[in-house]
């Protein structure tokens, strides 16, 4: 008898096995977009890529490496990311084993006391098993769901390291940058100090007046609050970057602007490489297959669900007869549930789904415009910077020689000391500001970089 039930349930397990096979959820298949015309370029777009290079090779400075590799390993939005690849990763492996059925042992005993009739005692201990036969792919896919959802949470925390990378990049250049326009102030600084002595010998001269006296040492005094807010915008960026290094604001040791140099071939490569580059637009892929397989989950339940449950174990009065034969006991119970009215719950997540996976497909389409202009308006900060820097180099060089004539002709009375102060002052904002220009050059490298999704 015992064999005979024993063979009822194998034949009920291969049914279920068997039956798996009458029905496989839709197959996902990647969405196709068009890449064509993504960027705004005149490049002759390849499969050469900015992306391809690692920052390590991209940023030669040593120091900026190291800081690279500290932020990477102590930054807090790293930290918690790692924190969500963990659970994650916990989702993904329960998902996995949904297959499988689940067993309990239940164990109890049962005493009860009555006034007229013997104690009553019951002894039991018993395993349990349940198992769902994956008919119509409702398990397959939402393991393939957990599996979409755990590498959208890696391609989130690549999509952390590429933002941290650019930043500790950035923000240390930007430190650098302003050193040299401290170091431009302070050298103006020290000339305009000079300038007040030679205007007083002048005004002793009688070349000119004491209003001219005090507009240079206006000039003076100008200077010293344009070094006073640079000096503070040091503190305030050494702060940001030792808060993306994960330590206190502190300061931060560093080389010079002047070594700095990226050197890489600006390219960015077939809009295609995108999808498989950028974090976010990757990320956002797998949010639609997310959604793609939950489509799946929530179609295989207008249909019906077989399910097999067995118990067995000991179960007796007397705890002297627990080993008996006659304490054995089986049950096995296959439940076959097909829904017939449930308020149209079934059908309303159906279309939630349908929702939603539609939803996920337009945030994918989405991701990669943003990126391709990302990538457009990097190329173009970086044509723009590159082409002013020129410009900017030249006027500097014509305002510093007026600088110098001004100065000349000043001492023969040809010319009115505001064009002096005026030559001068042009002089010096457009040093510091070729200095903004250098940084924003290198910037913008760093903007296409990340763009294009290199960095991790």
């Amino acid at each position: 008898m015992r064999k005979h039930n024993i063979s009822k349930v194998v034949i009920i397990l291969i049914t279920g096995a068997l039956l798996q096979s009458c029905f496989v959820a839709k197959n996902y298949e990647s969405p196709e977009v068009k890449t064509d015309n993504l960027y705004r370029t005149e490049q002759t777009l390849d499969s050469t890529s900015l992306a391809s290079v690692s920052w390590g090779k991209l940023f030669a400075d040593p120091i900026l490496q190291e800081y690279i590799r500290e932020g990477l390993t102590n930054n807090y939005d790293m930290k918690i990311a790692l924190q969500n690849l963990i659970a994650a990763e916990a989702n993904m492996k329960q998902g996995k084993l949904g297959h499988l059925p689940s067993v309990s042992i239940n164990g109890f005993w049962d005493y009860e006391k009555y006034r007229r009739r013997n104690d009553y005692n019951e002894y039991e201990l018993s395993g349990k098993l349940s198992w769902e036969a994956d008919i119509w792919g409702k398990i397959r896919s939402g393991k393939r769901a957990s599996i979409a959802a755990y590498l959208q949470t890696v391609s989130g925390k690549q999509a952390i390291q590429t933002e941290i990378v650019a930043n500790i990049a950035s923000t240390y250049y930007q430190l650098l940058a302003l050193d040299a326009q401290v170091k431009v102030a302070e050298e103006t600084l020290i000339n305009r100090g000079k300038g007040i002595e030679t205007i007083k010998a002048l005004k002793s001269a009688g070349i000119v007046n004491e209003v001219s006296v005090k507009q240079t040492e206006a000039q003076k005094y100008a200077t010293e609050i344009i070094l006073k807010d640079l000096k503070y915008s040091v503190n305030v960026v050494e702060n940001t970057l030792s808060i993306l290094l994960g330590k206190a604001p502190n300061t931060i040791p560093r080389d010079i602007f002047e070594n700095q140099k990226i050197t890489a071939n600006i390219k960015v490569g077939i809009p295609a490489l995108l999808l498989s580059r950028r974090p976010d637009v990757v990320s956002a892929e797998l949010n639609f297959r997310n959604s793609f397989e939950l489509t799946n989950v929530a179609r295989s339940n207008f249909y019906p669900s077989l399910t097999v449950s067995a118990a067995g174990g000991l179960n007796s009065l007397d705890l002297k007869e627990w080993f008996n034969a006659n304490s054995l006991f089986t049950t096995v119970l296959t439940r076959l549930t097909q829904p017939v009215f449930n308020q149209r719950s079934i059908k309303t997540n159906f279309e939630i789904a349908k929702a939603n996976q539609q939803k996920a497909y337009l945030q994918f389409e989405k991701s990669l415009l943003i990126a391709g202009k990302e990538v457009s308006d990097a190329l173009a900060d970086y044509d723009n910077e590159t082409e002013k820097l020129v410009i900017r180099k030249n006027k500097l060089d014509a305002l510093k020689i007026a600088a110098d004539y001004s100065d000349e002709l000043l001492q023969y009375g040809m010319v009115n000391y505001l064009e002096v102060l005026t030559a001068k002052d042009d002089a010096l904002s457009t040093e510091l500001e070729l200095i903004n220009n250098k940084y924003n050059q290198m910037n913008a490298v760093i903007n296409l970089y990340k763009a294009l999704g290199g960095g991790y």
